[in-house]
């Protein structure tokens, strides 16, 4: 007999503000507000969960560390770290990992906090954090793989006993940067920059001991300072953005990028087939890793749906964007310009192909699908920016669903929940279509201006033909040119000049009946 299908989580939204942060009950909203679930009235440079959702790190005044359980939210370890510059939690929430400020080798200023004893399981002396080398210690999803990047070597750890120090070292001359895998911790990626000529490299290994020998897969090219190394879920594929400083083409003050893909099998070592010359501005991986979204090319962008065979199974069409954001369930695509750009929103339903709506929203700093994969939520934040802070939560459809403004906003972040967790999306959005939304308000506040900023839009919309330059006297000369020769203007005409039409065709029938009745 099968088990009973347990209730899905509910949706929580995390929110830091100069006053404190608080835990929100995420939608649907009762009487349009949402619940607080915990409200915590003490300054915090940082909160952050844990990627499973089961734990929650806030960092307090004087190097105050504080774990909380997400199931009852109360407060389960607390560690005072002096000269606490950095901390982060790892996948499960097992581990706190700290930074301070050290002026010597012999001060070992990274150290590995277990959550559950308090106890330190592991320190060493690193100069600086960027964020090739924070956090230090990398876990794979399920914290069963532990690595760190060193001076041309990769280090591996026994990540149920720390205590053993590093149990395997591999070498990689020159490496600069490493991206684990997570789900599994199968593989690592390691980049080795340009140097004496020699062209820069990725190369992926396997983390297990006994098949480190060669990399399974490796890429080299040159005209390339850094690289962003993006993993798919199953460790199948990675996707490799490729950085330099300069164009030597001098197409872009930004310097020029390009999108490789690399697989563990060996059977794609290359270049994505971009169809638009220019930078890429963003990519993501779909939940299942069977497909990746691009962003591409000069303004305006072009955005392409490619599967793990590199193959272009969806175009997006071209507009002002600079963002992918892959709804969990796999089903949604949004599509936005932040930034620099004037935030435009479009809503796509990748299974159907066909675009579902737009919207604006305008100086958005962070944007994220909610975990159920139903609602995107945009907000702008300080210190990016320090006026118009607030929340949007749009519906997939980009129908405004909540909106809430802010003196001031530092955060705001969905509690992470598994997908596979919740109903199946078809389900979430029957359930939409079948209530009948009030579009006289959203939920939460909302200005007068902001109320058309979203608007639903038929499938796939005719593109409008730009009209023809008018002179600023235009109109009203051929109003006055349908007047006087009885013209007809493109404009719509004046009461003065409809009248005097009027009059003209009565003239013309009367004069036309009189002549019949003469003959």
């Amino acid at each position: 007999m099968a088990a009973a299908a347990q209730p899905p989580p509910p949706l929580d939204i995390l929110v830091r503000s100069p006053e404190g942060f608080s835990l929100w009950n995420g939608p649907p909203f009762i009487n349009g507000q949402p619940g607080i679930k915990l409200d915590q009235k003490i300054s915090c440079s940082t909160t952050k969960f844990s990627d499973d959702g089961s734990r929650l790190m806030v960092l307090k005044p004087d190097g105050v560390i504080t774990i909380y359980d997400c199931r009852s939210y109360t407060e389960i370890r607390s560690f005072q770290v002096p000269n606490l510059t950095a901390a982060t939690l790892s996948p499960r929430g097992r581990f706190v990992q700290t930074f301070q400020k050290s002026s010597t080798p012999q001060n070992k200023n990274v150290t590995l906090w277990n959550v559950d004893t308090g106890e330190a399981e592991y320190d060493q002396f690193q100069k600086s954090i960027t964020r090739t080398n924070w956090p230090s210690i990398r876990f794979s999803a399920d914290e069963a793989v532990a690595c760190k990047l060193a001076t041309n070597e990769i280090q591996f750890f026994d990540a149920v006993d720390f205590s053993k120090g590093v149990t395997n070292r591999l070498r990689v001359a020159g490496v600069a940067a490493i991206e684990l895998s997570t789900a599994p911790g199968s593989h690592v990626a390691a980049f080795v920059p340009e140097a004496k000529g020699i062209p820069a490299s990725v190369q992926i290994f396997a983390t297990r001991k006994d098949l480190q020998s060669q990399p399974v897969a490796r890429k080299s090219f040159f005209r390339c300072s850094s690289v962003q190394l993006k993993w798919n879920n199953g460790s199948t594929g990675l996707l490799v953005v490729a950085q330099s400083d300069v164009d030597k083409t001098n197409q872009s003050y930004y310097g020029e990028s390009k999108l490789y893909y690399l697989t563990t099998d060996g059977t794609h070592e290359g270049l994505v087939p971009l169809r638009k010359e220019g930078p890429v501005h963003d990519v993501q991986w779909s939940y299942s890793g069977s497909e990746f979204a691009v962003v591409y090319g000069f303004m305006p962008s072009k955005t392409t749906v490619f599967d793990k065979k590199c193959n272009p199974l969806l175009e997006l069409g071209t507009g002002p964007y600079n963002t992918i954001r892959w709804n969990p369930k796999g089903k949604f695509l949004c599509v936005a310009g932040f930034g620099n750009l004037p935030g435009d929103v479009a809503f796509w339903d990748y299974m159907e192909k066909k675009q579902l709506g737009t919207t604006k929203a305008e100086l958005s700093v962070t944007s994220e699908w909610s975990p159920d994969g139903h609602y995107f939520m945009t907000a702008t934040t300080a210190p990016r920016l320090q006026v118009d802070n607030g929340i949007k939560i749009f519906h997939h459809n980009g129908s405004l669903f909540f909106k809430k403004m802010f003196d001031k906003l530092f955060q705001a972040d969905w509690k992470p929940e598994s997908p596979d967790r919740f109903s199946d999306i078809s389900e979430l959005v029957k359930s939409f279509e079948s209530i009948k939304v009030d579009n006289a308000k959203p939920q939460g506040e909302r200005s007068k201006s902001s109320q058309t900023s979203a608007k639903a839009i038929p499938n796939n919309p005719p593109a409008q033909k730009p009209a023809a330059y008018r002179p600023p006297n235009a109109k009203q000369a051929a109003l006055v040119q349908a007047e006087l020769f009885g013209g007809t203007s493109s404009e719509t005409m004046s009461k003065n000049a409809l009248r005097n039409k009027k009059k003209r065709e009565k003239q013309k029938e009367k004069k036309a009946t009189e002549g019949a009745n003469d003959s």
